[in-house]
C-alpha cells in the first residue's frame, strides 16, 4: 500500500475513528472511503472525484488536504499534451516598438502623406468625370443609384439575420435561468456558472439553509446526494436518489438535463 491511503488509515486509526463515522460526518460513502484507504481509485466515480473526496477525508482526520491532493496529481495524474508543448515566444509580442517609426523625423507623417495623395485621386477622378460626354454621364448615374440601394439592402438583411435566428426570428443570445439550492440535509455542492465561475465552490451545504438565487446562461452542477431541493426559474425540483454523486447541465431552452459520470464537474 502506497503513501497516500496509508497516511490516511493511520490517521483514522490513531483518532480511533471508524469509517461510519467519517462517511456520516463527510457524506462520502464508506466505499469510497476505503477506497481512498486502499488507493483502488477505479473504484472511485471518476477521477474528477478523486481530488474532492481525497481532501474532504483528510480534513476531516485533521491532516493537509492540499498536500495529499498534490501528492496524488504527481503520482496518478498524466500531463496532458498542452502541458508537454513547448512555449515559444510571438514573433508579434517580440517584436521591438521603436518610437516614433513610421514618421520622418524632418517632415510630415505617412498618414499625412496618404491622406493628401487619397486627396488628390478624388479631385483627378471629378475632373475626368467632367470631361467625359454628357451621354455616358447620363447613363452611368442610374446604374450607380441602383448599386448603392442593393448594397444598402443588403448590409441591411445581413445585420437582421445577425439579431434574429433563423427558424424563429427571436433574439439568438440565450437567456438566463434562475436557480437556487434548499438542502435538507447536509449535502456536497459544486457549482459553475458562466465562464467556468465556481458559484459553490465545493463545499457541504447544512439543512434549513438556502443559497442565494443565481443568474447564468447556462450551470453545470454536481451533488453528492439528493438530500436537496432545486428551484430552477422559481419551480421546485427534487432530485432522484442515486448512489454515486449526482450531476446536471440546467440552461433555459433545454431545463435540466443530468450529465454522465465523466462530464460532472469538480470544483477541485
Amino acid at each position: 500500500m502506497s503513501e497516500i491511503g496509508e497516511t490516511l488509515r493511520q490517521a483514522r486509526m490513531r483518532a480511533r475513528i471508524d469509517v461510519s463515522e467519517i462517511e456520516a460526518k463527510t457524506k462520502i460513502r464508506a466505499k469510497y472511503l476505503r477506497a481512498l484507504e486502499n488507493e483502488e481509485w477505479g473504484l472511485l466515480p471518476g477521477q474528477t472525484f478523486v481530488k474532492s473526496f481525497l481532501r474532504t477525508y483528510a480534513q476531516a482526520l485533521g491532516l493537509d488536504g492540499k498536500a495529499l491532493v498534490e501528492e496524488y496529481r504527481l503520482s496518478h495524474e498524466t500531463p496532458n499534451e498542452t502541458a508537454l508543448e513547448p512555449i515559444v515566444a510571438s514573433p508579434q509580442r517580440t517584436r521591438a516598438r521603436v518610437p516614433g517609426a513610421g514618421r520622418s523625423p524632418n517632415g510630415p507623417s505617412r498618414a499625412y502623406i496618404a491622406l493628401v495623395g487619397g486627396v488628390l485621386l478624388v479631385i483627378a477622378l471629378l475632373i475626368v468625370g467632367l470631361l467625359s460626354d454628357g451621354g455616358g454621364s447620363s447613363k452611368s448615374g442610374p446604374r450607380t443609384s441602383s448599386s448603392v440601394s442593393s448594397a444598402s439592402s443588403a448590409r441591411k438583411g445581413a445585420r437582421s439575420h445577425h439579431r434574429t435566428s433563423p427558424t424563429t426570428g427571436t433574439a439568438a443570445h440565450p437567456a438566463f435561468v434562475a436557480l437556487s439550492l434548499r438542502p435538507s440535509a447536509r449535502v456536497y455542492v459544486c457549482l459553475i456558472g458562466d465562464n467556468g465561475r465556481k458559484l459553490i465552490p465545493g463545499v457541504e451545504l447544512q439543512p434549513g439553509a438556502t443559497t442565494p438565487t443565481y443568474h447564468a446562461r447556462r450551470f453545470a452542477i454536481t451533488l453528492g446526494n439528493n438530500s436537496v431541493t432545486m428551484f430552477v426559474d422559481g419551480r421546485a425540483r427534487t432530485v432522484p436518489a442515486s448512489s454515486q454523486a449526482i450531476g446536471y447541465s440546467i440552461t433555459k431552452a433545454f431545463g435540466r438535463r443530468p450529465l454522465p459520470a465523466g462530464q460532472l464537474p469538480t470544483c477541485a
